[in-house]
């Protein structure tokens, strides 16, 4: 009798209460409230990230349908405690949620064809540009992607210094 195996590809991703470091005691009744929530209005937080983070949970989609996975799982994660400044501490990862990675692409109006125009309008904009060294930003809050040219050394100092720090 031969034993089948199946396997099942998974990608994680977290989804964060953040807080500033100038925490009031009314933004830590709001941890606690959310912590609260999470376990009766789930769909409610998510709808919340979805608004204010869409950009994100769209790279985490895009990303498990490049990468082939079967589960795209979300971790509702927060704080252990409130931080002090250069204090680092633990998280606590207070539930999980899972979806089928092309069913929730759906859910955010993720379409994957768009998404490859959107590349080949990048790649297609970085053909024609001069060689040399470039940086891709996003305007936060807008749709609006700029090209950088840089100087040729940009960044290579932090490598170096992080190379020594490994060390």
């Amino acid at each position: 009798m031969t034993e089948i195996q199946i396997r099942t590809f998974l990608s994680v991703s977290p989804l964060s209460l953040t807080l500033p470091l100038s925490l009031s005691l009314s933004l830590f009744l709001s941890r606690s409230e959310w912590r609260q929530k999470l376990d009766t209005q789930r769909g409610d937080i998510l709808t919340t990230e979805m608004k204010n983070n869409k950009c994100k949970l769209a790279k985490w989609t895009v990303s498990s349908i490049l990468a082939g996975a079967d589960i795209l799982k979300f971790g509702y994660v927060t704080r252990s405690m409130p931080r002090s400044a250069g204090e680092s501490i633990g998280h606590s990862i207070l539930g999980t949620q899972q979806f089928i990675p092309k069913q929730f692409a759906g859910q955010i109006s993720l379409d994957m064809s768009n998404a490859w125009g959107i590349l080949r309008v990048i790649v297609d904009k970085c053909m024609q540009l001069s060689d040399g060294k470039y940086v891709l930003y996003k305007e936060p809050g807008k749709g609006i992607l700029r090209i950088y040219k840089v100087p040729p050394n940009t960044f290579e100092d932090d490598a170096d210094d992080s190379s020594e720090d490994e060390k």
